[in-house]
């Protein structure tokens, strides 16, 4: 629920904003908020299981998502709509590193992988089917029924953890790192709004830049304060870990290569293809039917085999996919479309969790709850800057492309204007007004459709390259040296315990 939400909202934007009355730049802070609050609660999520028991926190984040849920169903305005998704978003954004802490500490080493394969099946399965959803849910009842729907589910799965989940330990005497909190929290918030309205204000506008360098600062310092402070809200000094830092800038690189895919392949089926929501979410179903049938596979084999080899199958499954579709144009076929994207799916689904399991792996199970925090916090800077960055250079290879294309095809050419004369003619013939006119306006759509579409193909080329990035770290993810690692990292904190003094392994 936590991640269909941040999707589920797109398709019902246009609706709202004829219900509400208001324009694109007001309605859009129904997701902003949502990506925004989600960011800045997910750093401080390790502190508050350990210090109130994580059973204690996924249930209250539970109730408060449910909630949030609930008044966005009855919202009146655009206002109350945005403030009642800040009350969802803080629940949404605690229940994904408070789960993921949870698996870590009830569940064996040896079978960690298989777990989070399961839990990993969310992750991969709720962006491909939140258009689907949202798109169906809005078609067929009314926009309340994206939220109502998660009043069941949330009441339902917060009464079974009452009664299944065990309490963690709770350590009483930790202190709370304010100024932990703010300097992480104005950080992300700026981070992430930057990245979020940098295509709309301007990369290189006053607002986007300041943006920019008060997050720079501000994480700057508090990096430097987290170092020095006894009780930090975020050991930073897990990045001494050199498997849990690989796995880290891993998972990040991975993510935004990962949205090539579930950001570009909607804008090509409905923008290019004229589909609708619902028909772009059944081209997407497949590939996020096997990324959720390879995800337990792959959590199976990892805790057999360990990440390496798997994540060597799925990175040569991944590049060779997303540099297959860099061919991508107007007259790509779906099916074509539909295999790679189904193919690709499967290597992403074999290596995406083993490498996350791995470096969690090595940390103590007192830190899972800050490295788990630590790792959420990666993905979700990692999610938008993959959609900000992908966006920019699919547009900048749009103008690109439209202005050779004009220069050779477009009315810049010597033969246009017999060419549009006669389309003209047709055009008047078949009793439709404009003539040539409307025929110059066919030919700047067609230019502007064409070049959007290898602009497209370009952002997958990239996307490869970024990729590419990601096989140095692979071969750090041995399980030789997970193994060793681990070893390491219980032996440095066994003598000083978890947080607040409680002993290892709590």
């Amino acid at each position: 629920m936590a991640i269909l939400d941040s999707s589920i909202v797109n398709v019902a934007l246009p609706k709202l904003m004829s219900i509400f009355g208001v324009g694109a730049d007001s309605i859009q802070w129904v997701m902003t908020a949502y990506l925004l609050v989600s960011g800045v609660v997910i750093p401080v999520t390790g502190y508050l299981g350990d210090r109130f028991g994580y059973k204690r926190l996924y249930i209250l984040s539970m109730i408060a998502f449910t909630i949030g849920s609930a008044l966005c169903a009855l919202a009146w305005s655009n206002s109350s709509l945005v403030t009642f998704r800040v009350i969802q978003a803080i629940g949404g954004g605690m229940m994904i590193p408070v789960s993921m802490a949870i698996i870590f500490r009830i569940v064996p080493r040896d079978k960690l992988g298989m777990a989070l394969g399961v839990w990993g099946i969310t992750a991969m399965l709720a962006p491909a089917i939140g258009p689907t959803a949202g798109g169906y849910l809005v078609d067929n009842f009314s926009w309340h029924t994206i939220f109502t729907i998660n009043l069941p589910i949330g009441v339902v799965v917060s009464v079974l953890a009452r009664l299944i989940l065990k309490e963690s330990q709770i350590l009483s005497d930790l202190k709370f790192d304010l100024p932990g909190f703010i300097f992480s929290g104005l950080g992300c918030f700026f981070l992430l709004l930057a990245l979020s309205e940098g295509q709309d204000k301007g990369w290189t506008s006053q607002y986007i830049v300041t943006l920019f360098v008060s997050s720079f600062f501000l994480l700057l310092l508090f990096v430097i304060w987290e170092l020095q402070t006894p009780q930090p809200m975020l050991d930073i000094k897990l990045l001494r870990n050199p498997i849990f830092a690989a796995s880290l800038t891993a998972t990040a690189i991975l993510t935004i290569g990962l949205f090539s895919a579930i950001f570009l392949i909607p804008i090509y089926a409905q923008n290019l293809m004229g589909l609708t929501p619902m028909q772009t979410g059944l081209l997407l179903m497949p590939m996020a039917a096997m990324s959720g049938i390879m995800m337990p596979i792959s959590g199976r084999l990892f805790d057999k085999i360990g990440a390496f080899p798997l994540a060597v199958v799925g990175m040569t499954v991944l590049i060779i996919t997303t540099y297959s579709m860099r061919v991508i144009n107007i007259n790509t076929s779906l099916h074509w479309l539909q295999a790679m994207l189904v193919i690709r799916a499967g290597g992403i689904g074999l290596m995406m969790m083993p490498i996350t399991t791995s470096g969690m792996n090595t940390v103590p199970p007192f830190l899972s709850g800050r490295a788990s925090a630590m790792n959420n916090l990666v993905r979700q800077i990692s999610a938008s800057l993959g959609i900000a960055f992908l966006t920019w250079v699919m547009l900048q290879r749009q103008t690109y492309h439209y202005q050779i294309m004009g220069d050779v095809t477009g009315v810049n050419h010597p033969m246009a204007p017999v060419l549009l004369h006669g389309v003209g003619a047709q055009l008047a013939a078949a009793g439709i007004a404009g003539g040539d006119h409307t025929a110059a306006a066919l030919m700047a759509l067609t230019l502007q459709k064409q070049s959007m579409a290898v602009a497209i193909g370009d952002t997958f080329f990239v996307s490869t390259i970024i990729v590419l990035f990601v096989i140095p770290l692979i071969f750090l993810l041995t399980k030789k040296r997970v193994d060793a690692q681990r070893a390491i990292e219980m032996k440095r904190y066994a003598p000083k315990g978890a947080p607040g003094g409680a002993p290892g392994g709590a």
